[in-house]
């Protein structure tokens, strides 16, 4: 069990120390161009939970898939962050405390997260999203999105456009 742990703790070294290294060859980039960041799952922040159990990672799914396609950040996979947790000792909990998501941040490399939630109100849906300096703590970008809460689908595009604003 514990060369497991060490293997683990190898693994997330290697692998957060490749941003490093493949910078080292290209100019420098400007406006987070090139940059890592993480996305965290959404919060469901609403006062009656339950309705769509994932829905949170289903909107940080789409928010990282934008951030791909645009090609302006490296994105972490969802794999390191879960490996990250283990290394922590944390599993798969929930984790409410900011800064302890930011360390998970620090371990996979990540100059940049992004955190959020949704809530339903009503008949809305609103999302909010936060562009994290991972070293700072300090918030560069807030969107916020709101849209019909009887639409998923809109709940989808509301991710993908706040997300193509990051």
């Amino acid at each position: 069990m514990k060369w497991k742990r060490v293997l683990a703790g190898l693994l997330i070294l290697i692998a957060s120390s490749l941003p490093l290294f493949g910078g080292c060859a290209s100019s420098p980039t400007k406006g987070g161009k090139g940059e890592t960041i993480a996305v965290w799952d959404l919060d469901d922040l609403s006062l009656s939970k339950g309705a769509m159990l994932h829905l949170g990672e289903i909107l940080s799914g789409k928010i990282m898939e934008v951030l791909k396609d645009r090609g302006d950040y490296v994105v972490v996979e969802r794999q390191r962050l879960l490996l990250a947790l283990e290394e922590l000792r944390l599993g798969t909990t929930k984790l409410v405390d900011e800064t302890t998501r930011l360390t998970l941040g620090k371990m996979v490399g990540a100059k940049w997260m992004v955190f959020g939630g949704y809530q339903i109100i009503g008949d809305q849906m609103r999302l909010d999203l936060r562009l994290v300096e991972v070293e700072t703590g300090k918030v560069k970008k807030a969107i916020q999105r709101m849209t019909s809460a009887n639409n998923v689908e809109g709940w989808i595009e509301a991710a993908k456009k706040a997300g193509g604003e990051l």
